[in-house]
């Protein structure tokens, strides 16, 4: 009520910023974040590095044949296909791809296996590691890949589950699409979450609700486009 007073903002001069003061403030954010972030994940990269490589397994007999064969007619070629097939079944038998199989029900509706599922738990640290992830498990490998892309394409599309059906159909991709849209797949925000908040309790919170949210929107997605499909 009554007469509207007029704002008065004192604004500061302006000045060129100091170059000095910029890299001290910008070394200081840094070994903060190194400190406290940066430990938090190493420590997390490390256990995920070690759930994706342990416990060790003997390759089959058939790879193990593959690699001696390629050793006695030094067949580079061979080598690379019998590295590429230790490499998977590695991958399948680790922590990590025991686990993707155990939760393999879970995700089941919404369109993933298993291997989808170890892409998932192996990109905790940051969602693109999914592409070396399924790369390594359908036996491409992530020089190859990076090599040659069509390999790993080829790969997917070709790939079927148990009853025969491919995996990646038009559901199934719009549906992890639609997931890693949403899902809290970055270890470093975690981190710093952790860190600006002083709390582990907002971090928890931050990656279960924004889970169970690309969860739902991922069941909603795969099941709508196989219904219509």
């Amino acid at each position: 009520p009554g007469e509207t007073r007029p704002l008065v903002l004192e604004l500061p001069s302006y000045k060129m910023p100091s170059i000095r003061n910029a890299l001290l403030m910008a070394i200081d954010r840094a070994g903060i974040f190194i400190r406290k972030a940066g430990t938090v994940i190493m420590v997390i990269s490390i256990l995920l590095w070690t759930a994706s490589t342990y416990p060790k397994s003997e390759p089959p007999a058939e790879v193990s044949d593959m690699l001696l064969l390629a050793e006695q007619t030094n067949d580079d070629d061979l080598r690379r296909e019998a590295s590429r097939l230790e490499s998977k079944h590695a991958f399948a038998n680790s922590t990590a791809g025991r686990l993707g199989k155990t939760i393999e029900p879970v995700i089941e509706p919404l369109g993933f296996d298993w291997q989808i599922g170890v892409g998932i738990v192996s990109s905790f640290a940051a969602r693109e590691v999914i592409v070396s992830t399924l790369s390594i498990i359908y036996g491409v490998g992530g020089d190859a890949a990076e090599e040659d892309p069509n390999s790993l394409y080829d790969n997917l599309r070709e790939a079927k589950r148990s009853d025969g059906s491919p995996v990646y159909t038009t559901a199934t991709c719009m549906s992890l699409l639609v997931f890693y849209v949403l899902a809290m797949q970055c270890l470093p925000t975690q981190a710093i979450t952790r860190r600006e908040t002083g709390s582990w309790n907002w971090a928890i919170f931050q990656f279960g609700y924004m889970t169970v949210l690309a969860y739902l929107a991922a069941l909603i997605t795969y099941q709508t486009l196989t219904f219509l499909s």
